[in-house]
């Protein structure tokens, strides 16, 4: 467009600004090139950071360009050209809004840029004593018009924007809603099963990966007595202590009820899963607070090794859960290594 200007006027100044505009446009396409070369999304923030600000730089660029085409062709009243070079100022919108809608303060100073100096100039245009009739008018008209056109579009990025940050929030409450328990905050069954196969994958041979199965000792009690909002809250403190006793690399998850699962990576020899046993033991046993008033539960746990039990984690569960219930026949509170392979049910006593 600026070339058939030129061409038509040959203008310095029309030169110059077509030269910059092609440069720019050559600068943005290198610029995204190089930015997919050199990984894409999947490169660090501050190198993140530094590609959008080069983009946006040469964006703002390209918008004073389009801009001081508009107000370069405005003395001269050749309806034709002023109509081309002002439709570059619509296409530069639409471009911005349907590619860069999720970059908002990009669209905002792009849309500025590009549309403020250009109404500005129109409207001191019009001021100007013009060769047609309604020469005044029609130039105050295209501005309103250019303006009014400018924060539809404005409105529109922050329509979209919204709408995707919408979207992508729910997304991930949806995900996070799949893989943890919305009571305790704690990893679900499918969570724990995907942790299971990610340290099972990257277990060495000289180390085992404990499953401790636990289940609450007198739970039942307290919900039947009190009610389950109060039983809800004692869960919840439940699952704080769990976390607070474990180590960071552990990980605890509800499978439902009053039943838990801690996966004890990295353990060299049993008696490591056993005092991280005893330990839960001890700190789920304190005396509970609720409403002021004091209770007291405790737990019983059952331990399956893997792969000593075997590497299928519901054959280490149903192995895990045989010795859990031992432990509950022998007086609770009390921990059981099951002894078969993961198919088991049968316990061996810790004293």
């Amino acid at each position: 467009m600026g070339a058939l200007v030129f061409l038509s006027w040959r203008d310095e100044v029309i030169l110059t600004l077509v030269l910059c505009a092609s440069g720019v446009t050559v600068g943005r396409l290198l610029v995204i090139r190089a930015f997919h070369r050199t990984g894409g999304i999947a490169q660090t923030v501050p190198a993140l950071k530094i590609w959008e600000r080069r983009y946006a730089v040469l964006t703002y660029v390209c918008a004073a360009l389009v801009a001081g085409l508009n107000v370069a062709v405005l003395p001269a009243h050749q309806p034709l050209v002023h109509l081309a070079t002002v439709s570059l100022i619509f296409t530069f919108g639409a471009g911005i809004v349907s590619r860069n809608s999720s970059r908002p303060k990009l669209c905002l100073i792009g849309q500025t840029l590009s549309v403020l100096p250009v109404s500005l100039a129109l409207l001191a245009h019009a001021v100007r004593d013009g060769p047609h009739a309604l020469h005044a008018q029609f130039f105050i008209l295209e501005a309103v018009i250019l303006l009014v056109v400018a924060v539809m579009s404005i409105q529109s990025v922050r329509h979209l924007y919204q709408s995707t940050v919408e979207h992508l929030t729910t997304k991930h409450d949806l995900g996070k809603l799949a893989r943890f328990d919305p009571l305790t905050g704690l990893a679900n069954r499918l969570l724990v099963r995907e942790s299971f196969l990610m340290h099972a994958a990257s277990c060495r041979a000289d180390q085992q990966i404990a499953v401790h199965y636990l289940d609450l000792d007198g739970f039942k009690a307290i919900n039947d007595q009190f009610g389950h909002p109060i039983g809800d809250k004692m869960l919840a403190q439940v699952a704080e202590r769990l976390v607070a006793t474990v180590r960071a690399e552990d990980v605890v998850g509800r499978l439902g009820g009053d039943e838990f699962v801690v996966l004890q990576p990295s353990v060299q020899h049993p008696d490591q899963a056993e005092f991280l046993a005893r330990r839960v033991i001890r700190q789920l046993s304190d005396a509970y607070r609720i409403d002021g008033t004091e209770m007291r539960i405790s737990v019983s746990i059952g331990i399956a090794l893997a792969p000593v039990h075997g590497l299928d984690l519901d054959g280490l569960m149903e192995c895990a859960d045989g010795a859990l219930y031992r432990s509950k026949a022998k007086g609770k509170a009390q921990v059981h290594f099951c002894d078969g392979g993961a198919s088991g049910t049968n316990g061996r006593a810790v004293a």
